[in-house]
């Protein structure tokens, strides 16, 4: 049975900290601040042998006019009305307050089923707090501690009580295993500067407001995956923090932020790097895109604001120009002008997606490769250090997802990177290899596959 499983509460009880126990990893930050969570963050859980989906939401807090708290708090309801079971956690050594009884009052009307968790109740000074929660009107608090694992065992029961009243929702294609299913999901991650409008083009992309947008600079803090699905392709998407320059990332969670930014490049396969019309690849974006190609993901740029931009002949000039003469392997990353408060270009930004995810998973032929190594020695041969030429004598490619190649040669520490670099370039416009890192791995020996 497939069931997801919403954690509300006010600010700072602990929900991030139980939605990461739950899912078994370190999913959200977690910081002694409150106010840390902002949008919704989901997660594959597992408690005992219960699998569902959960989803860690921001603190609850009262607020009804149109600011961030408010659109906070918006998300979290919209969470609470699409979820199955609502665990409603407390502070027990705070004790109830009234913001969770306003809460409780709240969730009491509304359809979703509720079970009430007594956090932070390791010790005795939890006790008086939980007995309080009998007055919220939910039924016993479950006593837990999120932070060291403790009442885990009554949570499952509690939730499992829940599980005969919900319809039988098992979702995944007959046949298709766990790990097929994986392989389906294209994992793409939106990255740039803070304010570009990544959250935007992430809200405009699915057709709903899935993650707070506003004029606050650095409203995202997680990076947030979206389940979703474009023309009938399984879409990962990622909205995430905005990367500043470490000299400014100061601040314990900035920092946590940037971190968690920089793992879900680690796990993408696309990246789309967002940049402004008007301040195209800043000495910043351009330390992003290395970042994306040293970590072997295919990589395409973004204009956002393409709407509000004047010049566009001379802003696309200024982009390409810089990205060719101050990015080694910026030759031919795809660039798409899009507007994401509009919706301009949006298809073709999907469409030259899927191309480059394409190109990352591209092989080239053995036979064919060293047709080209033999053209490109013949062009422009190897140098001769001490007077004796580096023999290059065979070339494969090793594995894709980025294409990674083998180079046999006789002297693999002498070839300079330069002549690499030369070769690299070729590759990737003799064979359509744009926008995608390529590696190339030397070794020493004769061609191990002569007879």
């Amino acid at each position: 049975m497939s069931f997801t499983v919403a954690i509300v509460g006010r600010p700072n009880v602990g929900k991030s900290t139980l939605f990461n126990r739950l899912v078994g990893r370190r999913l959200a930050l977690v910081a002694e601040e409150p106010g840390v969570t902002r949008d919704r963050r989901e997660g594959e859980a597992r408690l005992y042998d219960l699998e569902f989906t959960a989803v860690d939401t921001a603190g609850l807090e009262e607020a009804d006019d149109e600011s961030l708290e408010a659109r906070m708090s918006a998300q979290t309801e919209r969470a609470v009305a699409e979820t199955d079971l609502a665990l409603f956690l407390i502070d027990a050594r705070a004790g109830v307050t009234a913001l969770d009884r306003h809460f409780a009052n709240w969730l009491r009307k509304g359809p979703t089923a509720v079970v009430l968790v007594a956090n932070k109740c390791e010790s005795r000074a939890g006790e008086a707090g939980r007995l309080d929660a009998f007055s919220l009107g939910l039924g016993e608090a479950i006593p837990i501690s999120a932070e060291h694992g403790e009442g885990l065992s009554d949570l499952h029961e509690a939730i499992k009580s829940h599980l005969a009243a919900l319809p039988d929702m098992d979702d995944e294609e007959p046949g298709a295993s766990d790990g097929e299913a994986e392989e389906r999901v294209l994992q793409l991650a939106i990255v740039g500067r803070p304010n570009v409008g990544k959250s935007t083009l992430v809200n405009r992309l699915v057709g709903e407001e899935r993650v707070l947008t506003g004029p606050e600079a650095g409203i995202t803090r997680d990076a947030i995956a979206v389940q979703w699905s474009y023309e009938g392709r399984r879409i990962r998407l990622i909205d995430t923090a905005g990367l500043r320059r470490k000299a400014k990332a100061v601040k314990k969670l900035e920092k946590l932020s940037v971190a968690d930014t920089r793992r879900a490049i680690d796990f993408a396969q696309v990246v789309v790097l967002l940049v402004e019309a008007e301040a195209a690849m800043e000495k910043q974006d351009l330390t992003i895109a290395r970042q994306v190609m040293n970590e072997g993901r295919a990589l395409l740029v973004a204009i956002n604001k393409w709407d509000t931009c004047e010049d566009r002949e001379g802003a696309l000039k200024r982009l390409r120009d810089r990205l060719e003469r101050s990015f080694s392997q910026g030759r031919g990353i795809p660039v798409v002008p899009i507007s994401a408060l509009t919706g301009q270009n949006l298809e073709r930004l999907l469409r030259a997606v899927f191309t480059a995810y394409d190109v990352w998973n591209q092989r080239v032929a053995t036979s064919e490769l060293n047709r080209w190594l033999a053209g490109m020695i013949q062009r422009h041969p190897p140098p001769a250090p001490a007077g004796r030429r580096i023999k290059l004598r065979y070339m494969t490619q090793a594995k894709t997802r980025p294409p990674t190649f083998v180079l046999f040669c006789s002297k693999p520490k002498d070839l300079p990177d330069s002549y690499l670099r030369y070769l690299e370039n070729a590759l990737r416009e003799d064979f359509g290899l744009p926008g995608t890192p390529i590696r190339i791995t030397l070794r020493k020996g004769e061609n191990p596959y002569a007879g």
